[in-house]
């Protein structure tokens, strides 16, 4: 929290993606005490890779918010090598056609391995995603409660049409995201597993004074944690007090496929989407002065409409968002 700015009082939780989530948790501690805040993370792009437990979310936000993130990227550690990413070209040529070892589609910096290295052993003593989550963001010097959605896998499927003419198959989430750039056209995503929200996840948004659905997006990150049995009844049951954050400006995703998917699911890729997906659960969204003109049209839905800067290409811009999204519910 900046020095010169006064905190808030209550707890706030974050229903949270990976980048805009991160971005927006950077601005909501400088506003709010880091103790009284907890970003609830989705977990359904988990994934194995070389015999290691990574969770690229959970990961990101904790980068993120500990200074260490890639800024170009926006995931990844700064300064980073990939001489073992690079080393593993040596096996390709040896590597069985039926084989799905050492792939490298999916990048893992050297340092970054650290903390796939450190997960997957803690997990592999039983610890759960929880307790690992937590020890990591300490080892990172953060405050702030990072907790996954779920200790159990739930597993983000997304069906797509890898060429065109072809049949739709199932691919991963991250085999749409990074594998295939994200690309393809999609024709539906579920959630598989039988995950249940974590008890941290659940006390936190059972209690929290406000909850914020971060700008993320709508189908496959804040969907696989409103895919968790009871978490929708329990937002709704907390509406008046929870706010989202459109991750649609203009149209347009800042980043990633978002708006493309809500469109090939069937949905609207604008604000008033964003507010049909989120009305049940949420009593205001907050929406970019771009989309000011559709501010009627989103208050139809039974939302209150916010419009303030919401494009976080700065951290003034970030701190001003957070602050007044969680004053939207606070005095509405």
């Amino acid at each position: 929290m900046n020095d010169d700015q006064a905190p808030t009082t209550g707890t706030v939780g974050v229903i949270s993606g990976g980048v805009g989530a991160a971005r927006f948790l950077r601005g909501l501690m400088d506003v709010v005490d880091h103790e009284q805040i907890t970003a609830v993370v989705n977990t359904g792009d988990d994934t194995v890779l070389h015999g290691l437990d990574i969770s690229p979310d959970l990961d990101t936000i904790t980068y993120t918010l500990s200074g260490a993130i890639d800024p170009d990227r926006g995931w990844g550690l700064v300064d980073e090598s990939w001489r073992a990413m690079e080393a593993l070209g040596r096996y390709a040529a040896v590597r069985p056609p039926d084989s799905g070892a050492a792939p490298q589609w999916f990048n893992l910096g050297d340092q970054d391995l650290a903390t796939h290295f450190y997960r997957t052993a803690r997990l592999s003593e039983g610890a759960s995603l929880t307790e690992v989550t937590a020890e990591i963001a300490r080892a990172w010097g953060l405050r702030i409660g990072i907790v996954p959605m779920s200790d159990e896998r739930c597993s983000t499927i997304v069906t797509v049409t890898e060429t065109e003419g072809a049949d739709t198959t199932d691919v991963s989430f991250q085999d749409y995201f990074v594998r295939l750039r994200h690309s393809v056209p999609v024709a539906a995503v579920r959630f598989d597993g039988d995950a249940t929200m974590s008890a941290t996840a659940s006390t936190t948004l059972a209690d929290a004074g406000t909850i914020v659905i971060a700008p993320s997006n709508p189908i496959v990150s804040i969907g696989p944690i409103r895919s968790l049995p009871g978490v929708d009844a329990l937002l709704a049951s907390r509406r008046a007090t929870t706010v989202a954050v459109s991750p649609i400006v203009g149209g347009a995703a800042l980043k990633g496929p978002a708006d493309r998917m809500l469109v090939e699911l069937g949905h609207e890729a604008s604000v008033v989407g964003v507010a049909r997906l989120y009305a049940d659960i949420a009593s205001v969204l907050v929406i970019d002065p771009a989309d000011a003109h559709l501010a009627d049209a989103v208050e139809e839905t039974g939302m209150r409409c916010v419009v303030t800067p919401s494009i976080m290409s700065t951290p003034e811009i970030a701190t001003a968002l957070a602050l007044t999204t969680i004053e939207s519910v606070a005095t509405s």
